[in-house]
């Protein structure tokens, strides 16, 4: 045999083939271990998602008023009105802090992706906002040209702040800024007397009618909006042409809703019917005398039965639009029953607290 200077010593080729291995299976170690890693992400992000995204439980109006006055050591004092005020601070409270905070204003996974939970939020803001609007705007003021109160004028714009502001300044801070100054407003109703005007509350019948004035028409909106989500619903397109020149000439006709964004109005119906029961709670409490003089706390007991109702817990994984009488069930439809149902009687109270 004769020595060829070209060829490589088959040591050298099994080297390289082996460093060529080495570098495979290199690569998809790497391939492997980021996958695994973004699977663990994917997952964890999916458990954190479903518990940021549970709606807050029910909590009890007067309790939370009993356990503020104990942290003021005033537990003795708790004029009228201290509860009402003490609810809506309690609302904004739970929404700023219950589980994964405020998600609304979220820019980043998963408070990002979770509209539902944003879309209760706003329900529940709307509710609040209204709610505050009538506290500084009439509960709190003895006449139309009496003095407002300091505190609630600072109180209710803050609650009006945008509700997806991230930064500068944020959301949380405004509304936080609202509930202390709700505070105040509770300490000085508790005040007798000193350097410090004592803060009033005046719980009358037609301070109420002009609120019930307000929840009719929040609930009538929600309750025709739940109506439009139905595929058989009075405004869908189950509609006859004669049917729909008829709702045209009336006026009442309105558009359909997107199946995209069927559970964003059933989640904000959601979040109003769970700040609405709390007030009405209150309200039950603070306005009991002359609700028992009017004959009305039947009235108010059934607007809380609907929305008792209406919060049932959701047993299916995502919203079903069926027909009525079909094989899934209509949640949009159910809603908008309960809603209704709160608004009749609503319409009831209005005319009862607007009788002499």
């Amino acid at each position: 045999m004769f020595f060829d200077p070209t060829k490589k010593p088959l040591y050298g080729i099994s080297k390289m083939a082996a460093n060529d291995t080495l570098n495979d299976i290199k690569s998809k170690g790497i391939l492997w271990g980021f996958g695994v890693f973004t699977l663990i992400v994917v997952i964890i992000l999916i458990f954190l998602g479903a518990w940021w995204g549970r709606e807050p439980d029910q909590f009890n109006v007067l309790d939370e008023a009993v356990k503020r006055a104990e942290e003021t050591h005033a537990t003795e004092s708790m004029p009228v009105g201290y509860v009402y005020t003490n609810t809506l601070a309690h609302i904004a409270e739970v929404l700023l802090h219950k589980s994964g905070g405020y998600i609304t204003n979220d820019v980043a996974p998963p408070g990002v992706f979770l509209d539902n939970i944003s879309n209760w939020e706003y329900g529940a803001l709307v509710m609040l906002r209204d709610a505050t609007s009538a506290l500084r705007n009439h509960f709190a003021r003895d006449q139309s040209q009496s003095a407002e109160d300091p505190d609630l004028a600072i109180a209710e714009p803050y609650f009006y702040y945008e509700n997806d502001s991230w930064a500068l300044p944020s959301t949380e801070a405004e509304y936080q800024k609202g509930v202390e100054a709700l505070h105040k407003y509770m300490e000085r109703l508790q005040k007798y007397g000193g350097p410090i005007k004592k803060a009033q509350f005046y719980s009358r019948a037609d301070n109420l009618w002009q609120y019930t004035e307000v929840v009719i028409k929040r609930l009538g909106g929600l309750s025709t909006r739940l109506t439009a989500n139905s595929a058989s619903g009075n405004y869908g397109p189950g509609l006859t042409e004669l049917e729909r020149e008829a709702a045209d000439e009336k006026g009442t006709s309105v558009a359909k809703v997107t199946w995209l964004e069927i559970d964003d109005v059933f989640y904000e119906a959601r979040g109003a019917s769970w700040a609405l029961l709390h007030i009405l709670r209150a309200i039950k409490h603070d306005f009991e005398d002359i609700l028992l003089d009017k004959r009305a706390m039947r009235t108010v007991d059934i607007m809380i039965k609907a929305l008792e109702n209406a919060l049932t817990p959701i047993l299916s994984p995502m919203i079903l639009n069926g027909s009525g009488y079909g094989l899934f069930a209509n949640y949009s439809l159910s809603m908008a029953n309960y809603i209704a149902r709160c608004n009749a009687a609503a319409l009831d109270l209005r005319d009862i607290m607007n009788r002499g």
